[in-house]
């Protein structure tokens, strides 16, 4: 997929104020810092089009993206804010699960996960949640370029060994560097893919 134009609808706070619009819908959501921004405007080659920031938990409202004017990219709020209010945080979270309960557009979240780390807590909790709620997801990995060629692989097999204690498979993954471009094609084409099955259904 060439993504040929990519543009910011709306940000809000509030599911029932998001797009009317019935086209398919593709949430990335993961902990702060976990390079989300960097990673959707390398996806969609546009530099700024989700803003980046030193400062986690920069992202948070619900903004939507329209791409190809095809379908949406929704960026969420990260979960684990390192500088918010435990009652920020509850706000986000409520909006978040709102978000996910309510919007029958969202055909696959896309979760992000640093490879450079081992597996954390926060992130199984919300994949088992999302797989409880029979949501669909992906795995992105994020980072990949921080690691060597040899360790790489080592972090990923162990974050797949963790996932398989409460998995029956390993969720659909993709490996990814924004700096790089590592993984945009498959991304794409993945989206790609279930637009077209979308669409014949």
């Amino acid at each position: 997929m060439k993504i040929n134009s990519a543009e910011f609808v709306i940000s809000n706070s509030d599911v029932a104020k998001c797009p009317k619009d019935k086209i398919p819908e593709y949430a990335f959501i993961g902990r702060s810092n976990v390079g989300k921004s960097s990673l959707i405007n390398m996806l969609t080659g546009r530099k700024s089009l989700a803003k980046t920031s030193g400062r986690p938990g920069k992202t948070q409202l619900i903004n939507h993206f329209i791409i190809n004017k095809s379908w949406f990219l929704v960026d969420l709020p990260g979960y684990g804010y390192a500088r918010v209010s435990k009652s920020s945080k509850k706000v986000f979270q409520k909006f978040i699960t709102a978000y996910f309960s309510k919007r029958t557009q969202m055909v696959c979240a896309f979760v992000l996960v640093d490879c450079r780390h081992e597996p954390q807590k926060i992130d199984l909790e919300f994949m088992q949640w999302l797989g409880e709620n029979q949501i669909p997801f992906s795995i992105i990995f994020t980072k990949a370029d921080k690691l060597s060629k040899n360790k790489l692989p080592v972090q990923i097999e162990s974050y797949i060994s963790e996932m398989l204690k409460y998995w029956e498979e390993m969720p659909n993954y993709f490996i990814t560097s924004s700096s790089s471009g590592l993984g945009k094609e498959e991304i794409l084409a993945y989206i790609s893919e279930i637009n077209t099955q979308l669409n014949k259904s």
